[in-house]
């Protein structure tokens, strides 16, 4: 109940299974209690924040609203199962900390879902009270409300807001946080100088500091530390509110908060110069916790005595230490963190000169720099790299103009886009930009880099035209700044014709990948892996314009040149040309032996990168479209409906990969008769294909005649007319008439032409389509099988009796040479109904 405080062995001792980011208890919190009382009654059940009195304390930290979040964190923890803390003062810090809560509650992390896509799970999951119902998030130091407002879920649990900004009081219930009661301030003072100070002395000290928490606990750590008297310490205090009042500068916060710290510097300063010269450099991070090993090494550039400090463990500990006792920074010993107050680090901040200020900024960017985060692809070394995020925007790391500083920056950036924190990346990478290009110049190579880096989270957002628009400044000023052969060069050239294929233009986007490998050939010969990266983009689009028998030559080239790669090969792109290999075989009309490959993938995938990674997913995906062409419709379904579930779940209904699911299971419906599912699924994805592609891209025309099947077999060939024919004028239109997408429309408009009793016609359309098939494939082709099967039908159904029976005996003896008589094709076939030939998208 309020008021109760655990002990070891008690109920309220009980640590909640998930907990999480939680500040250590400070030992000398004191009083509160009504405070504390007031907020348990209130917050269960409502979202409470905790406020500083908006007419007494807007604006003034160091009241000690943090301290009593934690306290009550401490207190009930037992009365909850998830207990999460999330800094809140930087937005984009917000939903990379609710991303680390997902594998606790059962969820995907964010390695294998995005940044992004882990939050929205982790919130959905809370609002849901699943697997818990009794869970409290804490936003530490949140601004304004709308930045946060709209991602606090609701019941069943319970959140806590921690601000300065009044205006959450019109938002939430708020419980408004003042300075100490007076007897709230001499029991902390007793407690803090373990009972050395008289209750008198502390009412005087009190009265001097205006019951400010944060600089009684300054205070009373001096008090403690040095054996100073109450008198000697208001002697000091007097003499520099003095100080202060006499330079006639406003003062930002109050003046006893001011002197109070001065006082805690000035002794410091005498006992240890060094902890001083240390907490000038941490002033000037985040406020977010800073990793020691970040201070543990000294990079060239520092101040011979800053460098001489780090270099030295003993002195280096001593410093941490003399922080953690004067009550001027928090060290969480298990974590190998410190903290600076954001106030303190104000206050360091003020007293500098100008000059100061810049040096000390400038040694944090060359620490963060030296700081060995290792490889942003790996994503065993993404925690360092979080670590370090909430330092970015306060260290103004953007500001800096030396090459490690940028570069650790553009590390910094992939990161963010590896680990899809697609929010994050675009806000940094916009900083980066914005500010390198006036200092540098907009053809600066770290303009250009951080451009490049920008261009990868553009595209994974699904903004094409922005995206191709910025790829190809890139690419046009790295080739006349750095050169045709300098990595960012190849990088933006590979980058614009994965443009080109979003965009529709298959065969320009081929010419770029031909030209991108050529390349990186030239540069790195043919085992390195960029060479092998560019060398799948190739395949890829070699399959986008029907010419699969070289997709799978690429592809498998591709695939065992990452097996090559030993130890240091990339897991998802070797997968990726795993997959693009099955796709090829298939694609190839070798339905079984895509099964095989398909299989074999989608088990190294789930277990190597997890089965909610997107290349598993779009590896489950194309096993599905294999074993629905081989003619195993069960299991085909089966994992197109799980793949579907997990795509939008984790991605939303507009990716690219939930829609390509989404024609996966419908295809599959339409085969199992679930017509009207079927119908609803195919409709809804043509429409948002439309929506995230342009107009005339070849996979949106094709959705229409996978709609068209539909329309036909639930009885309106004229709909189905309507559409294969609007399909088709547009696929020739981008792709010409000699492409596999184009043809299997027209092939699909002849059976709607037959099925409305123009036999004339469709036997015409039919006999152009199977004469560009043969040329294209070959005879024993499915696709080609399709058109010859129809085109027999058709025959006989217009009186052309001896072309039809020629014709079928023909096509009945290449289905029992290739995929049997046993297959569902060849079944439909002998039957003399029509064989429906429908789009499967491949990833671009």
């Amino acid at each position: 109940m309020a008021g109760e405080k655990g002990v070891a062995g008690t109920p309220e001792s009980r640590v909640p299974p998930v907990w999480g980011h939680v500040p250590p208890r400070n030992r000398n919190f004191t009083g509160r209690e009504e405070l504390l009382a007031t907020l348990r009654e209130g917050i269960t059940g409502r979202m409470t924040a905790v406020v500083p009195q908006p007419h007494a304390l807007h604006g003034l930290g160091g009241v000690g609203k943090t301290l009593t979040a934690v306290e009550y964190v401490y207190r009930y923890r037992h009365t909850y199962d998830v207990v999460w803390w999330i800094p809140a003062d930087q937005q984009y810090l917000v939903k990379a900390v609710l991303a680390d809560l997902a594998p606790h509650l059962g969820l995907s992390p964010a390695s294998v879902t995005g940044v992004e896509e882990a939050a929205k799970n982790v919130l959905d999951a809370l609002r849901r009270g699943t697997p818990y119902d009794k869970w409290l998030l804490v936003f530490d130091n949140a601004d304004q409300p709308e930045d946060l407002y709209d991602i606090l879920p609701q019941d069943p649990g319970h959140v806590l807001i921690t601000s300065r900004n009044h205006r959450w009081a019109s938002l939430v219930d708020a419980v408004p946080v003042e300075v100490f009661r007076r007897d709230e301030s001499i029991e902390f003072l007793t407690k803090r100088v373990r009972d050395s100070i008289s209750p008198e002395d502390a009412d005087r000290l009190a009265e001097q500091l205006g019951d400010l928490p944060l600089a009684l606990e300054q205070a009373g750590a001096l008090l403690f530390e040095r054996g100073m008297t109450v008198p000697e310490y208001l002697e000091q205090l007097a003499d520099r509110t003095s100080q202060l009042l006499s330079q006639g500068r406003p003062v930002e916060y109050p003046v006893p908060m001011t002197a109070a710290w001065s006082v805690s510097v000035a002794n410091l300063s005498d006992s240890l110069p060094e902890a001083v010269d240390l907490l000038r450099v941490c002033a000037f991070f985040g406020s977010e916790p800073i990793p020691r090993e970040v201070l543990s090494a000294a990079p060239a550039g520092l101040r011979p005595e800053m460098a001489g400090l780090l270099d030295d463990t003993i002195r280096l500990g001593r410093a941490f230490g003399e922080l953690g006792r004067y009550a001027l920074a928090r060290l969480d010993i298990p974590g190998r963190t410190i903290q600076i107050h954001r106030l303190v680090q104000k206050l360091v901040q003020d007293e500098l000169s100008p000059e100061e200020r810049k040096r000390n900024q400038h040694e944090v960017h060359l620490l963060l720099a030296a700081y060995e985060l290792g490889d942003p692809n790996d994503e065993s070394n993404w925690p360092k790299y979080a670590g370090l995020v909430g330092h970015l925007g306060p260290a103004a790391v953007a500001d800096c103009r030396v090459s490690e500083v940028r570069a650790f920056a553009i590390r910094m950036l992939r990161y963010l886009w590896n680990s899809a924190n697609y929010t994050s990346a675009t806000s940094v990478a916009k900083g980066l930009i914005d500010t390198w290009s006036a200092a540098s110049g907009p053809e600066h190579p770290d303009v250009i880099r951080a451009k490049f880096e920008h261009t990868n989270t553009l595209r994974e957002l699904g903004r094409y035209d922005e995206v191709t628009e910025l790829n190809a400044e890139v690419l046009s000023t790295a080739e006349k700044t750095l050169g045709p052969s300098e990595d960012i060069t190849l990088f933006a050239l590979r980058g614009s014709a994965a443009d080109l294929r979003a965009l529709g233009d298959f065969r320009e986007a081929l010419r770029r990948d031909e030209d991108a490998v050529r390349r990186f050939e030239d540069k790195y010969g043919p085992d390195h892996v960029g060479t092998i990266r560019a060398m799948n983009n190739l395949a890829l689009d070699y399959g986008l314009v029907s010419n699969y028998r070289k997709a799978r030559e690429l592809h498998n080239r591709a695939y065992s040149g990452w097996r090559r790669q030993g130890p240091a090969i990339v897991k998802a792109s070797m997968l990726s040309a795993l997959n693009g290999l099955g796709r090829a075989v298939r694609l190839c009309g070798d339905f079984s032996e895509a099964c095989d490959l398909g299989e074999d993938a989608y088990a190294i995938a789930q277990e190597a990168i997890g089965p909610e990674h997107n290349w598993t997913l779009r590896i489950g995906k194309d096993l599905s479209v294999a074993l629905r062409r081989y003619g195993d419709f069960e299991r085909a379904e089966e994992l197109a409906a799980q793949v579907q579930e997990r795509c939008v779940r984790l991605y939303g209904l507009k990716s690219p990969d939930t829609l390509a699911a989404a024609v996966c299971l419908s295809n599959l419906w339409r085969t199992s008769g679930r017509l009207e599912e079927a119908t609803e699924l195919a409709a809804d994805s043509a429409a948002r294909y439309a929506e995230i592609f342009p107009e005339t891209h070849p996979f949106t025309a094709a959705c229409l005649t996978n709609l068209a099947i539909l329309r036909r077999v639930q009885g309106d060939a004229e709909a189905a007319r309507k559409l294969n024919e609007r399909a088709l004028a547009a696929l020739d239109a981008r792709l010409g008439r000699d492409h596999d997408y184009t043809l299997t429309t027209a092939l699909n408009l002849a059976s709607d032409l037959a099925a409305l009793g123009e036999f004339d016609a469709a036997c015409s359309l039919g006999e152009d389509t199977l004469r560009r098939l043969r040329a294209l494939f070959e005879d024993h082709y499915p696709l080609t099988l399709t058109g010859a099967a129809n085109l027999s039908a058709d025959l006989m159904a217009a009186g052309r009796t001896e072309e039809a029976t020629e014709l079928k005996d023909a096509t009945l003896e290449t289905y029992r040479r290739t995929l049997t008589l046993n297959h569902p094709d060849a079944v439909v076939f002998m039957e003399g109904r029509h064989l429906d030939a429908d789009f499967d998208p491949p990833p671009i």
